[in-house]
């Protein structure tokens, strides 16, 4: 359609230009009418600069693979498109929306390549401040969320470090309580070797011993009373035979499983002379088996610990792969315990009927982080005693992982900022104001999903929806789409 200078400079964005500066913008711009329907898509090579002359204009964007509109209007001269051109290549030049017409419509249209240049010549100082303010906050975005990420690697060493601690610690007294045990069964063998005991004597002590040492690694779990009423009976027996410090030795063999028809068979193997000797050298081996026991459980606990922090940090693993959520959600917990502290109960309502889901792991669980990180510091807030729930289930074609704390709730007045950018509650210095910001991104412009709130007093619920599915463009890994 032609392009008349006069209906251009009516345009509020153009009402200052030159008669030349008009005439070069109808000379390499044009006036297109566009019929009910799309104009461009979010995603796409941002080509052209619109603005609207007359008609209705709906913008949206895409969210969790439906498009959600985010302004409708028929105020003529609005504006949208490639209205970063002027960055040129220093930015990814899309579309960071979809754009469709419900009337016919006219727009003025600019090629991309002029609306930049235009601005570079046109206006010099704007286009600088307009750099210096676009590229000023993406630098203080990227410094911030590295500040965040690291305030979050923080509280994971802490955690890290304090759940290493218990069964490195234990691990130790339980060598060097080991290690005085094997000296003492030394001295006690040395003492019954040179002793007046026959050869079939020793070799029955021996077979004793091994059965014993069999005994202690299945002996069952008993209750306080239980074990109570065992120890004084096994006293009792350690007493009428003779043996000396009968109450120090009962609690041992109790938790070996070792009982009364156990300590007969002992007497009866042996004479009552040996008997002493005997019970005392096979206390030994009871407590060399028990402290190996502490030991094993100690490094296996090291060891799941460790395998813990590989699957939070996704170490060794490919970027965008099949994933189950549980595993993320409970390496995150396990990483987060020292945080999350003895005062704040942790409940898991998982369905573990789920089915496995295409994401990017080592994302995901920043997700979880931060909305976990949130809950803890939301009932830290209301005296740091609450429950901390995480639930996951199915939402028709979706997985839905929700983190629910029981602290004073988001207030109604700001819950439609909480995923703003450097938006946050939190004291100077103890929040960045991106944690919800990236979850935001992560889940929503990476995976296709969805994250919302729903909050009241006392019930406080961040809901992370994901396709079950990976769609047409997920299958291939992509960057994190840059906000505008």
């Amino acid at each position: 359609m032609p392009c008349d200078p006069r209906e251009i400079s009516s345009l509020f964005l153009f009402e200052k230009l030159s008669p030349e500066q008009l005439g070069r913008l109808c000379a390499e711009g044009r006036v297109e009418l566009f019929e009910p329907g799309p104009v461009y898509t979010e995603g796409e090579p941002a080509t052209c600069f619109y603005v609207m002359i007359e008609g209705t204009v709906v913008l949206s964007r895409r969210v969790g693979g439906d498009d959600i509109e985010v302004t409708r209007t028929s105020q003529r001269g609005v504006y949208a498109g490639a209205m970063q051109a002027y960055l040129g290549d220093r930015v990814r030049q899309v579309y960071n929306n979809s754009m469709r017409v419900t009337v016919p419509s006219r727009f003025f249209v600019l090629p991309a390549d002029t609306f930049a240049s235009v601005m570079r010549e046109w206006f010099p100082m704007a286009a600088h401040l307009l750099e210096g303010l676009f590229f000023g906050s993406k630098n203080t975005q990227r410094m911030i969320g590295q500040r965040e990420r690291l305030l979050a690697l923080g509280s994971l060493s802490a955690g890290l470090t304090h759940e290493l601690n218990n069964p490195a610690a234990a691990a130790v007294r339980a060598t060097e309580a080991l290690r005085e045990r094997v000296a003492k069964m030394r001295h006690k063998l040395s003492v019954i070797s040179a002793g007046p005991y026959p050869r079939e004597v020793l070799a029955h002590l021996i077979e004793i011993q091994e059965r014993t040492a069999e005994r202690v690694g299945k002996a069952p779990a008993l209750s306080p009373l239980e074990a109570a009423d065992r120890e004084d009976a096994v006293t009792d027996w350690l007493d009428d035979h003779g043996i000396p410090d009968g109450w120090r030795l009962a609690p041992t063999f109790v938790q070996a499983g070792l009982d009364l028809d156990w300590l007969d068979q002992v007497a009866a193997a042996v004479d009552d002379p040996v008997l002493p000797g005997a019970i005392g050298w096979l206390n030994y081996t009871v407590e060399t088996e028990l402290l190996m026991d502490e030991i094993a459980d100690a490094t296996t606990r090291i060891s799941h610990l460790v395998d813990a922090a590989k699957q939070y940090s996704q170490l060794d693993r490919a970027p965008y792969r099949i994933v189950d959520v549980h595993e993320l959600l409970d390496s995150t917990l396990l990483m987060l315990s020292g945080k999350i502290g003895e005062r704040i109960e942790v409940v898991k309502e998982y369905d573990r009927t789920l089915p496995p889901v295409p994401a990017y792991p080592a994302e995901l669980n920043q997700v979880w982080t931060n909305l976990i990180d949130n809950a803890v510091s939301a009932i830290g807030s209301a005296g740091g005693e609450g429950t901390l729930t995480v639930r996951t289930a199915r939402d028709h074609d979706r997985l839905l992982v929700e983190f629910r704390d029981t602290g004073p709730g988001v207030a109604p007045e700001i819950r439609d900022r909480i995923f703003d950018p450097f938006f946050t509650t939190k004291p100077v210095g103890e929040g960045t104001g991106l944690g919800l910001d990236i979850s935001w991104r992560i889940v929503v412009n990476k995976h296709h999903g969805t994250l919302q709130v729903d909050s009241a007093p006392g019930d406080t619920r961040f809901q992370v929806l994901l396709p079950l599915t990976a769609t047409e463009d997920e299958t291939t890994p992509r960057p994190l789409e840059e906000p505008a």
